[in-house]
């Protein structure tokens, strides 16, 4: 497959999206993950929809295609003696573990972080829950729009104070998928070092939080309470969605000089009184937006996208998502890939968000794995481990290891 993290096993314990989505990153980057479904049902995402596509008789969550491609998926019952006994070799010959179980529930099944080490003294560990596994709420649930309420980012989405939004796509979640790949790849490099593995906690709250950014030290600093304010930007104006003739367009000014250059393509004298500085325009952020309204009222999106092309002005349209996909810019940019579904067929996912140097190939590998059947994979991995016990019984070599 090739890619960056070529020769890593990444054992995926994870389900629903923060872990899954996780374990992908890596396997988009070349790492073999083995996914670890439970018998009958497996992750839960391959029940969320619709929309479900394929046969009546074997229906297919799009939800699931979206955080499982580049894996391979092996069904075991963690608290039978077989299920264990497999995942005690899986830990033996890994190189990086993910789960998101509630905070405890690897440690009765008897896979403490202490046992995994035991078995694996270079197995990096990730551990991603819902609010940390520490703390007064350590052991609480955790799902993605509880947590985009408890960790603020709702009371900052919405057209004003009172309508709090959750983010349209599962934000939390995603956000602490990638701090986890983050955090597993540090530790795989500090493993270079050391010899040993790592544990790598991360949570959605920690997700969240991570990225309040600017509206994060309007609090901790200024100690102002930062609340949703619809599409324009709290800090920045005119920076947001303006209307025009029979659509909407959206304009960043997020430097004087492209305020000047905004102002003389509209008209306008970017001194006026109440505009003529950045902190007096977010001020009269409502009066500078019903201004620039009025005049762009008679053209429509393409002349005002055309007018801002002109000026130098960051802008653009609001693009559904078919035509996100659809867009030459997305297809060159080799963010949808082609994949050989056993079920499906030949079909389209989003791709990675990763290109390495001049390769076409999204995330580096050359080509990527359709999301697996559940257990689709239980003969060849258990030959796998059958191979490797063996050879030498002694565990897989990953990053970092020397071929003597």
């Amino acid at each position: 497959m090739s890619g960056p993290l070529d020769g890593i096993v990444v054992v995926d314990l994870s389900r629903a999206l923060a872990g899954p989505h996780a374990a992908m990153m890596l396997g988009d980057l070349g790492a073999r993950v083995i996914k670890v479904e439970s018998p009958g049902g497996g992750d839960d995402t391959r029940g969320y929809g619709p929309p479900f596509v394929g046969p009546d008789d074997e229906p297919v969550s799009t939800y699931y295609l979206s955080a499982n491609r580049n894996k391979e998926s092996i069904t075991l019952d963690l608290k039978a003696p077989d299920g264990q006994d497999v995942l005690t070799r899986l830990v033996r010959h890994g190189d990086v573990l993910v789960e998101n179980f509630r905070p405890g529930v690897l440690d009765r099944l008897g896979f403490t972080v202490e046992r995994l080490h035991e078995i694996n003294p270079r197995l990096v560990i990730v551990k991603i829950s819902g609010f940390g596994e520490d703390g007064p709420q350590g052991g609480r649930a955790g799902y993605d729009q509880i947590a985009q309420g408890e960790a603020g980012l709702m009371s900052l989405t919405g057209s004003g104070p009172n309508d709090p939004q959750r983010v349209g796509v599962a934000i939390a979640d995603l956000v602490s998928g990638h701090n986890a790949v983050i955090g597993t790849l540090a530790a795989l490099h500090e493993r270079t070092r050391t010899g040993r593995g790592r544990l790598v906690r991360t949570s959605l709250l920690a997700g969240v939080i991570g990225v309040h950014a600017f509206q994060g030290t309007a609090y901790t600093v200024a100690k102002q309470v930062p609340r949703a304010q619809g599409n324009h930007h709290p800090a920045i104006a005119p920076y947001g969605l303006f209307h025009c003739k029979g659509g909407m367009v959206q304009i960043a000014c997020g430097a004087e000089g492209l305020w000047v250059k905004l102002a003389a393509s509209l008209g306008m004298d970017p001194a006026e009184e109440g505009f003529a500085t950045n902190a007096e325009r977010v001020v009269n952020r409502v009066r500078l937006a019903e201004r620039i309204d009025a005049l762009l009222s008679e053209r429509d999106v393409d002349e005002v996208l055309a007018l801002l092309n002109a000026a130098g002005v960051p802008g653009g349209e609001v693009r559904s998502i078919d035509r996100v996909y659809d867009w030459d810019q997305t297809r060159s940019q080799h963010l949808v890939i082609e994949v050989d579904h056993p079920v499906l067929g030949t079909i389209e996912l989003p791709g990675p968000p990763l290109r390495f140097d001049d390769n076409p190939y999204a995330g580096g590998r050359e080509r990527h794995l359709a999301p697996p059947r559940l257990g689709e994979h239980n003969d060849s991995v258990r030959a796998w481990l059958d191979d490797l016990d063996g050879v030498d019984g002694l565990g897989g070599r990953g990053l970092g290891d020397s071929d003597g």
